[in-house]
């Protein structure tokens, strides 16, 4: 995640953390990731709404994403077993090459006068002025989208316990046509 990025905690959940508790560890997991990308959706949306458009890239490159770069990755190693199991989300443009987001940061926070290097080397840029979007759509969504999460984590829990209630019924049964 950036250095920029907000972390939240949600508390006051023991039933929904008992049901989860019950569910495997990769289908918990994966109700969890999906309950995210369906609460966090919204804010995503007013992000792209507020992006300023020139050719449309960073609008375009706002996704929901969960992929950790290698630092990330190295970082999530490093702690405790217990927050292994923890559930990050990343919403905001995205840096890959080619994505149009990697100057995000630059249009959310503006830029400094600075002398220019390379081509244009000689000549001063009289900088940027900040033009957010990231922010604005965090402070309107960031409370909605934790008032979200929890009807949209019992009904994925039910929807995932359903199946694995399938599963179960369908394993037995083929072992009892195996006797």
């Amino acid at each position: 995640m950036s250095n920029n990025s907000v972390r939240f905690s949600v508390s006051g959940l023991a039933d929904l953390e008992k049901s989860l508790s019950n569910l495997s560890k990769g289908v918990g997991k994966s109700v969890l990731r999906r309950s995210l990308d369906k609460a966090a959706k919204p804010m995503a949306d007013l992000a792209r709404d507020l992006a300023p458009v020139d050719d449309g890239e960073l609008r375009d490159s706002i996704k929901i994403g969960r992929k950790l770069n290698k630092k990330e990755q190295n970082g999530q190693r490093r702690l405790a077993p217990e927050q292994r199991d923890a559930v990050e989300l990343f919403v905001g443009p995205s840096y890959l090459l080619g994505a149009g987001g990697r100057h995000g940061h630059l249009v959310e926070f503006g830029t400094a006068p600075h002398d220019n290097k390379g081509q244009f080397a000689g000549t001063r840029h009289p900088g940027t002025a900040p033009q957010p979007f990231m922010r604005p759509a965090y402070d309107a969504e960031a409370g909605p989208t934790i008032d979200r999460l929890k009807p949209i984590l019992w009904s994925e829990v039910e929807k995932a316990a359903k199946r694995a209630a399938r599963k179960a019924a369908k394993a037995a049964a083929a072992a009892r046509q195996g006797d």
